[in-house]
């Protein structure tokens, strides 16, 4: 008897792990474009922008209000957020020489953290520091967390790990910029 109910517990402890799995990357949605919500209500009294932000090296930035924003707010203790890191670098390189266009991959650790981190994987993702409250329109306490922010609106959020590097987020920025 002990043996059977050893495997059944090591049965029912898969089964969670699985479910906690499922929905620890599945965030209730496809984690695709599809599930990206867009935003039709404009944020009133408060901008959907960083100041005070800085770069690897110490240096302070601000996001840049008059360009295509893609904000990725993520740490690299977090499963979805490493998970989610690739297609953000494929979708940075589509429009790393688009003008319009500005990438902020956001963590409240310190450079000696991120630095390896992103050296080992190879990511020439443009990194930055914010250990600062985010604006309310940006708030969560879930990561990773993603917006595309344009000429003050948050286009478009997903909570959760998500798919970036699709036609229907191209589509999505290219809409974006062609009403500019």
């Amino acid at each position: 008897m002990k043996g059977k109910s050893g495997v059944i517990f090591v049965a029912l402890l898969a089964a969670f792990a699985v479910l906690v799995l499922y929905l620890t990357f599945s965030n209730g949605s496809r984690g695709d474009a599809e599930s990206i919500a867009v935003q039709d209500q404009p944020q009133i009294g408060q901008e959907p922008y960083l100041s005070a932000m800085s770069d690897l090296e110490g240096n302070q930035v601000d996001m840049d209000k008059d360009k295509l924003v893609f904000l990725n707010v993520w740490a690299t203790w977090c499963g979805p957020c490493v998970m989610e890191m690739p297609g953000i670098q494929s979708l940075y390189e589509r429009y790393t020489d688009n003008d319009k266009v500005r990438f902020y991959i956001v963590s409240d650790e310190d450079a000696e953290t991120i630095v390896p981190f992103i050296t080992r994987k190879g990511y020439k993702l443009p990194f930055y520091i914010y250990a600062d409250r985010y604006p309310g329109v940006l708030d969560g306490n879930a990561i990773p967390r993603s917006y595309i922010i344009y000429k003050g609106r948050i286009l478009a959020q997903v909570i959760g790990a998500a798919h970036w590097d699709t036609p229907e987020t191209h589509e999505l920025i290219e809409k974006a910029l062609q009403e500019s």
